[in-house]
């Protein structure tokens, strides 16, 4: 299949740079499968298409604030992205490196009074083993909790100051994060849009939530490289499924699964191809799948997701889930963004949300 079948024109000014004021205030677009129709709404209406019996599947990763700055002993300027722990000691972890050419094996980073930094390895991803040694904190994440910058995508504009990166700390994060469950370099972000009042809306109609873990990768931005989709390598990242979670995925009877973004789709749609039974305690695996038309869904009858990016594997995805194990939904997902395009929904990880049922 021709990768470019998952190319549009994204207008710059579409892109969003804040979330919208109030998480809920963001706009809805209601996609009805069947009826092959659309609406407009808002967030906070959810509870108006989900409810009596519905499994509400979400990740409950957190943001880690990964991105520290630092200097080298010339005095110039470092910038360590925080990807994932290389051991069990909290003080060793796979990294990006900037200024890459200037960090080289053997080099050194950090911050008088609270942290040394020595690049010891890298790997065949341009990805390098960091060893630090803390002068005020016990934990390198927790030295990220204070001193680190939210990991925004590349598309969201930021100074290496800004004035918004407090706000960034709140908003680029779900209410639903576990704090036990800081694994993410990228946020759900189909889920920055739940308030307490949705989630209590939705349970008081009868709908029930359920937890897993993602560990969200930087791969999650990696566009199409190849000319065919087959040929595309897609990413991998761990998830953990409780057994609590894979009960309500198993359960039989006419309730709907509902996914809350892409990152859940992927996880269950992994797990059902990987096992046919109830694991006890979590099961943890790594999802390598890549969803693309046509596929059909084992685990997923409606889909909570954001606006993707052009060339991107989530395209992929949301168009086969649009028409389950035909290819009609590559083209019906264009003109659903053309006219989100049109109607000036705001897109991307900050943007507004749609909904398929």
């Amino acid at each position: 299949m021709d990768s470019s079948l998952f190319d549009y024109d994204l207008p710059q000014e579409r892109i969003a740079q804040e979330p919208a004021p109030v998480r809920d205030a963001s706009r809805l677009l209601v996609v009805h499968r069947k009826e092959r129709k659309i609406e407009h709404r808002q967030f906070s209406d959810l509870a108006d298409y989900l409810g009596t019996g519905d499994s509400i599947f979400r990740n409950n990763a957190r943001v880690l604030p990964a991105r520290l700055f630092a200097q080298r002993p010339t005095g110039g300027a470092a910038e360590c992205l925080l990807l994932r722990p290389a051991n069990d000691d909290g003080l060793q972890w796979w990294t990006l490196l900037r200024p890459g050419k200037k960090l080289p094996l053997g080099s050194t980073f950090g911050r008088d009074g609270l942290f040394q930094a020595f690049v010891e390895e890298k790997n065949e991803k341009a990805e390098y083993r960091v060893r630090f040694e803390l002068e005020t904190h016990n934990s390198v994440a927790s030295l990220a909790e204070d001193l680190g910058k939210m990991p925004l995508p590349p598309y969201i504009d930021r100074e290496k100051s800004d004035q918004r990166d407090e706000a960034d700390k709140e908003r680029y994060q779900t209410i639903y994060a576990s704090a036990e469950r800081s694994v993410a370099a990228a946020a759900p972000t189909a889920g920055l849009h739940f308030t307490p009042e949705v989630v209590s809306k939705l349970q008081a109609k009868g709908a029930n939530f359920y937890d897993l873990s993602l560990h969200v990768g930087m791969g999650t931005f990696k566009p199409l490289q190849t000319e065919r989709i087959e040929d595309h390598q897609i990413h991998r990242e761990i998830y953990e499924i409780p057994e609590s979670t894979q009960k309500a995925l198993r359960e039989s009877g006419g309730s709907r699964k509902v996914c809350v973004g892409t990152t859940s789709v992927r996880s269950i749609e992994d797990y059902f191809a990987k096992t046919d039974k109830i694991v006890s305690g979590n099961f943890v695996a790594e999802a390598g799948i890549f969803i693309y038309p046509p596929r059909a869904f084992a685990g997923v009858d409606a889909l909570i997701t954001n606006f993707h990016q052009p060339n991107s594997t989530l395209l992929c995805l949301v168009s086969s889930f649009l028409a389950p194990g035909e290819m009609d939904g590559i083209e019906w997902l264009k003109e659903i963004y053309a006219e989100a395009i049109d109607r000036k929904y705001r897109f991307l990880s900050y943007g507004d949300a749609m909904l398929i049922l």
